[in-house]
């Protein structure tokens, strides 16, 4: 019975040091796995990547060339959002339609063609706000605008508003007036004028008795004519009262022989 009981013993104590060597053996490994593996992962392979990630990191599956490798990141990319469980935290594709995503039900920027109304994406906006196509987003414009790139800038305004610099406006500012066809504000225009000719020769009028009263008048030219709400052009000629010169007695005209 001695003998027996020793051998179990024997037999028992082989079998623990067999057991060690196998936790050891197996530590090894995965040591020197651990060691090959990037700073982020917890485990991996040579052809896929990271098998695990490190606490607090999402695991990412993204393409290399036709075959999926696992990564480990501190945020997810574009088009994906972090979902965090007890076992492990992914990254997960957004919606078709949206660009990028806080969380499933909750879109921040819309793919093109839709526009970003209250975390959803949509193919069109509801009433009282424009599909801003630069943003891809419902914007809610300015009031009389019909159609606006953001609040500040207008695109087309209410049938009955004027538009002016990215504004509707019921009427138009001071130095512009309005075009009733193309509903626009334009620059008002002032007349503007050039300098005054010479005065002309010394004519006599019909109406004067005096023989040696007459009139000379100058003028001047529309250099730019007003537009409706512009200055209007000043006078463009002046006549003056003035006193015929006689001719000398050697220009009269020789009634009998024609000559002067």
């Amino acid at each position: 019975m001695r003998i027996q009981s020793f051998i179990w013993i024997l037999h028992l104590v082989n079998l623990t040091k067999s057991l060690d060597n196998a936790r050891i053996l197996r530590y090894t490994r995965s040591s020197s796995v651990s060691r090959l593996c990037p700073a982020a992962c917890a485990t991996c392979s040579s052809l896929n990547g990271c098998l695990s990630c490190k606490p607090r990191l999402f695991f990412h599956l993204e393409l290399d060339g036709m075959r999926q490798r696992g990564t480990c990141l501190s945020s997810c990319p574009r088009g994906h959002y972090g979902m965090r469980s007890p076992h492990i935290s992914t990254c997960t594709r957004c919606k078709e339609d949206c660009a990028s995503c806080f969380s499933e039900s909750f879109c921040t920027h819309c793919r093109p063609g839709h526009f970003l109304f209250r975390g959803k994406c949509e193919n069109s906006c509801p009433n009282g706000l424009t599909a801003n196509a630069a943003l891809r987003e419902c914007t809610e414009c300015s009031i009389g605008c019909e159609m606006c790139v953001s609040r500040d800038t207008c695109m087309r305004c209410r049938a009955d508003l004027y538009f002016l610099h990215d504004q509707c406006h019921l009427t138009c500012p001071r130095g512009f007036e309005p075009d009733v066809q193309l509903m626009q504000c334009i620059p008002q225009v002032h007349c503007e004028v050039g300098e005054w000719t010479d005065w002309g020769p010394c004519v006599r009028k019909r109406s004067m008795r005096a023989y040696r009263r007459g009139a000379e008048t100058r003028t001047r030219q529309v250099l730019r004519s007003p537009s409706v709400g512009g200055d209007p052009c000043p006078h463009v000629s002046e006549i003056r009262k003035c006193v015929i010169k006689r001719r000398p007695k050697s220009s009269k005209i020789n009634k009998r022989d024609g000559w002067i």
